[in-house]
């Protein structure tokens, strides 16, 4: 067994001696989350001054909006300020609450999407019940449920993590990671990997799973209905295909970054691929859905191109 000492603070080892390029790094950092931010502030203030944008979909889709600015967040001014630290430390508590946010932000994403869904399953499959099932009522419960549901899922995690005693303190990474961090436990119980394994089931595998058996169904119903219905579906269901399969994509590099060493694959690529959630969905979405939904593309066309 290692020797335990007090750990008051985390490196953060995937900066590595950035030199004189910390400039140019923090312009593009700091000018992308300046525009994830706009980009999707654009799409949230098009839906809530549209009125006939007030419906399930989209009011689903706005809570989505606001998850990836508040994703971002928990990375972004972290990461703006560690490229001007020679150091690259995080103290516990910072480094506990960024895992928090990150994390929570994460099981959102996928939930939401989820919840996305289940709303075009229902729309699609019941329509001559869609208003009664899916009213602002159930839509405003579903999202509260999206959002606790997901802080309590990596809050039990996070009690099983902050328990631990650290024989070292370099997480090779630009953000803290639980799985890293776990590494770095003098010990780790059969309760900590059990924790772990249950957070990615409830976070990725149990709304994974809703997602593929709502868009089955959709598909069977799809094949089965007009030419013009079966164009109506697919054009409002792509966006969320094409954005679950993003999540997916992203979730597996993560996965594959934090859980195997990896070291024929080169640092920068490492890095880039450990924040493609954080860097590249929340940049991705409001462009995807703005672009492929018609009512957004010409609610935005009119509010921001039409006026005169």
């Amino acid at each position: 067994m290692q020797n335990s000492t007090e750990i008051v603070s985390f490196v953060l080892g995937a900066y590595g001696n950035i030199g004189h390029l910390r400039y140019l790094y923090f312009s593009i950092m700091l000018l992308w989350y300046l525009s994830i931010c706009v980009a999707n502030m654009v799409v949230i203030v098009v839906i809530y001054v549209d009125r006939r944008l007030h419906e399930p979909m989209y009011i689903l889709l706005c809570n989505l909006f606001v998850n990836e600015i508040s994703g971002s967040t928990s990375l972004y001014p972290l990461l703006l300020s560690q490229m001007f630290s020679d150091t690259h430390e995080v103290t516990l508590p910072w480094c506990f609450l960024q895992m928090c946010y990150i994390y929570t932000s994460a099981s959102v994403e996928f939930c939401s999407l989820a919840a996305m869904a289940y709303d075009r399953y229902v729309s699609i499959c019941y329509p001559l019940h869609y208003s009664a099932i899916m009213n602002t009522g159930r839509v405003a419960i579903i999202i509260l449920f999206v959002w606790i549901y997901s802080f309590v899922n990596f809050i039990f995690s996070l009690s099983f993590l902050v328990t631990l005693e650290f024989c070292g303190n370099i997480i090779d990474k630009v953000f803290c990671d639980p799985h890293l961090i776990m590494k770095l436990a003098c010990s780790v119980t059969i309760f900590n990997n059990i924790s772990d394994l249950v957070f990615a089931f409830l976070t990725v595998v149990l709304p994974f799973s809703l997602i593929s058996v709502s868009y089955m169904k959709i598909l069977t119903v799809c094949l089965k209905t007009s030419t013009e219905n079966k164009q109506k579906a697919i054009t409002t269901c792509t966006p969320q295909i094409v954005s679950v399969s993003n999540m997916f994509v992203g979730t597996i590099f993560h996965f594959v970054d934090s859980r195997f060493d990896e070291g024929y694959i080169p640092t920068k690529v490492r890095v880039i691929l450990s924040v493609y959630l954080l860097v590249g969905q929340p940049m991705f979405t409001p462009f995807m859905y703005g672009i492929k939904l018609p009512k957004i593309r010409q609610s935005c066309k009119r509010y921001f191109f039409d006026r005169k």
